[in-house]
């Protein structure tokens, strides 16, 4: 496709958007620089309770933003963190807030098994929101499932407040 032909689909797409009137197709997101920040807090508090922690932050649309891993932190951690958030968003709730649900004889018992890798059923992943609106989440693994909890909730509190 030549430029002068991706330059037209452009201006038209830029058209369709401005003719949308209120209506918004594009969700708000968080950006790279609020995750840094975050991820920066959330490491500070990992190392003020001894843990070593690996903070996953996700868009609204449930991809990886930012993966930070402390130092020596656990190879595991990583994808457990990234599931965390991963899960947070899509569900819209706190891995926390899910456990029960997922339990056996619980209404959503399974779950973890519709998105295979993807769906964390434990403490450490939290939505991070803006004026009411999911625009991304948190997961944190490294510590135990009380620990994680916290720091998850730690960083969407401290998001929602600083942010």
């Amino acid at each position: 496709m030549d430029d002068k032909k991706i330059s037209e689909i452009v201006e038209a797409v830029k058209r369709n958007l401005e003719g949308a009137g209120n209506v918004s197709y594009i969700k708000e997101n968080i950006t790279l620089d609020a995750a840094k920040r975050l991820a920066d807090k959330v490491e500070a508090e990992a190392k003020k309770i001894g843990v070593r922690a690996v903070i996953a932050i996700a868009n609204s649309g449930a991809n990886p933003v930012l993966v930070h891993a402390t130092d020596d932190s656990f190879i595991a951690s990583f994808a457990v963190a990234v599931s965390k958030a991963y899960t947070s968003v899509s569900l819209k709730m706190a891995t926390a807030d899910l456990k029960p649900l997922a339990n056996p004889g619980g209404p959503l018992y399974g779950i973890q098994f519709t998105d295979p890798g993807k769906i964390a059923v434990f403490g450490g992943g939290d939505p991070l929101k803006k004026n009411g609106t999911i625009i991304g989440a948190i997961g944190v693994s490294g510590g135990t499932e009380e620990e994680d909890t916290y720091l998850s909730a730690f960083g969407a509190k401290v998001f929602g407040e600083e942010f």
